[in-house]
């Protein structure tokens, strides 16, 4: 009986989140959508394929990661730096794992009395652990499989769209909505698009840490819900320009990044620049004056509740885009007062040891301590507190 009805609930749960007011306009149904005469439409059931291929895409990077990636890393002359270990203390390694990496003062001050260190003590325990977590091979293996799959996903759908009218002019996307004919190669496209954003997720957890989790795990949900309304819509020509806006300032961040690790500094300035330019272009300027302003000004029809979502969605994606920008322009600042580029507040971000956190018997260790990798060993030196390669 129970069973009978909690069906019964599905089944009417399932009837009201698929009715036709909630996903298209006034007027027309999902009958509208069926495919006839060879012509072919947008299905939500199309994209019950993205959850295999995520699977398949997880396993396809950590493959890539392991071979090419490592092969890639020693070419580029990447190398981790053996960093101090933090010594074993349960109570700073539970409020590490759980709280915080960067404890606030006044928490700071209540670890100190539990674990009956100083706050120097403290503060280089925390500084230690970071570092460990950080590890400048991974981060390169990671960003070099980001750089694979955007390059390949921004060219693949340069080609795609190309020829399409509506990428040149972009206030024609609703033209003849919402009998629009889905493509073949706009459906892989979108399907590969959002099993890459699954397979994020999925992975999250186990990658690098970084300082801005919260807001990729935010931009990945708001990508995936961008992606599924626009497909079940049949918005898919404004979610390809999108997307497509997208992958060009990946790429050339994880290009940047991956010059960054390898220690290419020359290299990795001009990309930075470069990257600079086109995300502020892309996502400031191109982003709410040819996307949101299609889709706020260009829509002719009623709106209704999918329309609704696509813009609400696609407001809090400028709203991240404002949020980096302020600190990609603060990096360009750093840049160029300081004539240098610092740590990227985007990312996952290393920290220097310096003297003035160790403690008397780490520095007597930190003397001894040599760089190697698995192809060979150069001394390091201490200079002005710092631990830098002997060239």
């Amino acid at each position: 009986m129970l069973n009978l009805l909690f069906q019964r609930m599905l089944s009417n749960l399932y009837q009201w989140f698929w009715k036709d007011e909630f996903w298209f306009p006034a007027g027309y149904t999902w009958t509208d959508m069926e495919d006839a005469n060879g012509v072919t439409y947008p299905h939500p059931k199309d994209l019950l394929a993205t959850i295999p291929l995520a699977f398949i895409l997880v396993i396809v990077r950590y493959s890539f990661e392991r071979t090419i990636g490592i092969h890639l890393s020693r070419i580029m002359g990447v190398r981790d730096h053996i960093r101090l270990k933090a010594a074993p203390n349960p109570n700073l390694e539970s409020f590490f794992q759980t709280q915080s990496w960067n404890p606030k003062e006044a928490q700071l001050s209540l670890l100190v009395n539990q674990c009956g260190l100083s706050v120097r003590q403290a503060q280089c325990w925390f500084h230690y652990r970071r570092n460990q977590e950080q590890p400048n091979l991974t981060k390169f293996c990671e960003s070099s499989w980001r750089f694979l799959f955007y390059f390949s996903s921004f060219f693949g759908g340069l080609f795609t769209l190309y020829n399409e009218t509506w990428f040149w002019e972009p206030t024609t996307c609703f033209e003849g909505y919402l009998n629009q004919p889905l493509k073949i190669g706009i459906y892989c496209w979108y399907l590969l698009e959002m099993s890459f954003y699954h397979s994020l997720l999925l992975t999250l957890p186990f990658d690098v840490k970084r300082k801005d989790t919260m807001e990729h795990v935010i931009h990945h949900f708001v990508a995936i819900t961008l992606m599924f309304f626009s497909y079940c819509c049949n918005f898919v020509h404004i979610g390809a320009l999108t997307l497509l806006l997208h992958d060009i300032t990946d790429v050339l961040l994880e290009a940047n990044k991956m010059f960054h690790y390898a220690q290419w500094e020359n290299t990795s300035e001009i990309l930075f620049i470069i990257f600079s330019v086109v995300f502020i272009f892309n996502r400031l300027i191109l982003f709410p004056t040819k996307i949101i302003n299609t889709t706020l000004y260009h829509y002719t029809l009623k709106p209704f509740f999918g329309y609704y979502v696509m813009i609400t969605f696609l407001i809090i994606l400028q709203g991240l885009h404002v949020f980096w920008s302020y600190f990609i322009l603060s990096m360009v600042y750093s840049f160029v007062v300081d004539d240098e580029v610092k740590n990227d507040m985007r990312s996952d971000s290393e920290e220097q040891d310096t003297s003035d956190e160790q403690t008397k018997p780490e520095r007597e260790r930190k003397k001894s301590i040599q760089y190697s990798d698995d192809t060979n060993s150069s001394n390091l030196l201490r200079t002005r507190g710092q631990l830098v390669l002997k060239n």
